[in-house]
């Protein structure tokens, strides 16, 4: 999809602290701009700052940390821009969910287990659009299950008799229920296997090209960002060390962190980093070296068994 080079989200020379003992820097000097219906990956080491960043441009945070300097612009796509360092109180509260939305870290376990799907997705609609009736709310709440590849009639499931990657689907369906235009995903497909993971990324991509929302898209693994992103920043220690396209860092990083990080990656097809997942081997060649895999592999535990044996 192509993006709009008008910015929707405007991340300037942000810096976060955590006030203990000794004062952390977790976020320094970050400057980023969320182009309109774009992917944007950041990714790094755990501990790097990502999720710090995440809850700061969507003013989450809570003491001991501090934003320092800097500041965040939404820019609507109604044409006027919002300071969020501006907002409080109930206009802050009016802001998330509607205009920003967030998934967080380990959402699949986010949800009331005591609730059943539906409550917890009529929550959102009872605290941001009072005005409608019972009726339309559930009507809502079945398309936003249907939109996200969950049939409707789970909405009287308890979250314990979903799989973990309906759960994921429930939560990003209640992060769009009332259309945002930025969503903030703070590793989604934690814990998740892949196959499942896989389901999630496409369900993600395809809602960004109908609904045309932009996403910041958070994780340690590289080689799903460059799958899915336009454009993906680098994060260590708390800086943005690297911002490029997702094919030009790939072939050609600039950073030598990049390059580590990269390289880091078990590879599937060939070389040490060479970790593509998709569009390379196909039909009959992939099922041919599959095999010949499989087949070196079972060679090889025959022989540590006769070697073990003696």
């Amino acid at each position: 999809m192509k993006t709009a080079e008008h910015p929707v989200l405007s991340i300037e020379n942000l810096s976060i602290d955590y006030l203990a003992e000794t004062t952390v820097h977790a976020v320094r000097d970050v400057s980023l701009t969320l182009r309109r219906g774009e992917i944007l990956g950041l990714a790094g080491e755990s501990g790097c700052g990502k999720s710090t960043l995440a809850y700061g441009l969507t003013r989450l945070l809570k003491p001991p940390a501090f934003i320092t300097g800097g500041r965040v612009v939404f820019s609507s796509r109604e044409g006027y821009d919002i300071d969020l360092s501006t907002l409080g109180g109930e206009d802050l509260r009016a802001f998330r969910w509607d205009k920003i939305a967030m998934v967080f870290q380990g959402a699949m376990n986010s949800l009331n287990p005591v609730l059943r799907i539906a409550e917890q997705l009529e929550d959102v609609f009872l605290t941001h659009r009072p005005e409608l009736g019972k009726a339309e709310r559930r009507r809502r709440c079945g398309e936003l299950l249907e939109l996200v590849g969950v049939d409707r009639g789970r909405l009287r499931a308890y979250p314990h008799e979903l799989s973990g990657g309906m759960r994921q689907r429930v939560m990003i369906a209640m992060a769009l229920a009332l259309e945002p235009q930025v969503l903030v995903m703070d590793e989604p497909t934690t814990a998740l296997d892949v196959v499942v993971q896989r389901e999630i990324l496409q369900e993600i991509t395809r809602l960004r090209s109908e609904l045309g929302f932009a996403v910041v898209f958070i994780t340690h693994d590289l080689p799903l960002l460059l799958e899915i992103s336009d454009r993906i920043a680098i994060m260590r220690a708390g800086l943005i060390i690297e911002l490029d396209d997702a094919l030009t860092l790939y072939t050609n990083p600039q950073h030598p962190y990049t390059r580590r990080l990269l390289s880091s990656f078990p590879s599937l097809t060939g070389e040490r980093g060479d970790f593509i997942r998709s569009g390379v081997l196909t039909g009959d060649i992939a099922l041919e070296e599959t095999e010949q895999t499989l087949e070196a592999t079972a060679a090889e535990d025959v022989g540590i068994d006769k070697e073990e044996a003696r």
